[in-house]
């Protein structure tokens, strides 16, 4: 199987399913004549024009409303925010009206499109450039929140994406744009709320999504030489969660350690630790523990942001102790 970048897996998502169908359409800032920010969407103008691959001014509020009608209308916006701390400008458009049209119309109408872009730190872009919204917009029902972590499942969860008839919120990284990854040429669609368990084990259950997986990875193999099967669970989505895995998952080894780059408050590891002492308390052998991003704005300094970040020796102790190992 070919390897190809995170990046390049997006844009085949978006060409094949524009090539199968007209409504479908690119737009944002730079997505045309800059071929993306990130080079993204490289060579999509020349292939289909100017009329569905549409650069528009620095307007988030604007372009985000103008996708908004132009699904309730038929079309299939694919509308792309440089970084998804620009999207809360346009938050308004997508809380109280894409996610809330189909519910308020009583059916009458449906909203189509793909809100994506990168979310999380990118290195020393300091606090305004480096927040985490994924449980911010998971929080909001009439949303699918979609959080890839490699190339393969970029490009088969942003095509089921395109498709889908509801808002799909679908967040990226820009420290995996050039990440390479095995991705088949044939045609394939990955469900949405269907996490994915990329490991076996017996000992503990990891969770995470997004590019913290690597993290997550990094950890399970740190853990694998000290004699510790853990099993990795990559949730894919986070609206809808797939709890059914991570519940399965901890009947076998009684043990959860949640991963995520956010604030604490409010998290999606927050979430799935109440549910998994709903619905399998009598499972566990030891509380559920978190790992998450610092309770502060992202500092600046290279240092700070080491000390923010969640890290494999802080996953490697946590699961220490949820083992009840010695320190």
């Amino acid at each position: 199987m070919r390897e190809i970048q995170f990046r390049e897996a997006l844009r085949e998502a978006m060409q094949e399913e524009m090539r199968k169908d007209e409504n479908v359409y690119l737009m944002g800032e730079e997505v045309a004549e800059y071929n993306g920010a990130y080079k993204v969407s490289q060579g999509m103008l020349d292939e289909f024009g100017a009329k569905r691959i549409i650069d528009t001014p620095i307007s988030e509020l604007g372009f985000a409303g103008i996708g908004i009608g132009s699904a309730m209308n038929g079309l299939k916006p694919i509308i792309e925010f440089m970084t998804f701390n620009f999207s809360l400008v346009a938050i308004d458009q997508i809380i109280n009206g894409a996610a809330k049209i189909m519910s308020m119309s009583g059916g009458q109408f449906s909203v189509p499109i793909v809100f994506r872009g990168p979310t999380g730190n990118a290195g020393m872009l300091s606090s305004q450039h480096s927040q985490c919204f994924e449980n911010w917009y998971a929080n909001c029902p009439g949303l699918k929140v979609v959080v890839p972590s490699n190339p393969y499942d970029a490009k088969g969860l942003l095509k089921s994406c395109i498709i889908d008839p509801d808002p799909c919120i679908f967040m990226e990284s820009e420290l995996m744009y050039g990440d390479k990854g095995e991705v088949p040429e044939e045609t394939y669609y990955i469900e949405i709320g269907k996490a994915n368990v990329t490991k076996k084990g017996t000992d503990v259950t990891l969770v995470g999504f997004g590019k913290i997986m690597k993290v997550v990875n990094a950890a399970a193999a740190e853990l694998e030489k000290e004699g510790i099967s853990a099993e990795v669970i990559d949730l894919r989505t986070v609206r809808p969660i797939d709890y059914a895995t991570v519940i399965d998952s901890v009947k076998k080894t009684n043990r959860l350690v949640i991963v995520e780059e956010s604030w604490p408050l409010g998290s999606i590891a927050t979430e799935i630790a109440f549910k998994v002492q709903k619905d399998a308390f009598d499972y566990l052998d030891a509380p559920v523990l978190r790992i998450t991003g610092g309770d502060v704005p992202l500092p600046y300094a290279p240092t700070l942001i080491q000390e923010y970040l969640p890290n494999p020796e802080r996953v490697v102790k946590a699961v220490k102790e949820v083992m009840y190992v010695a320190k």
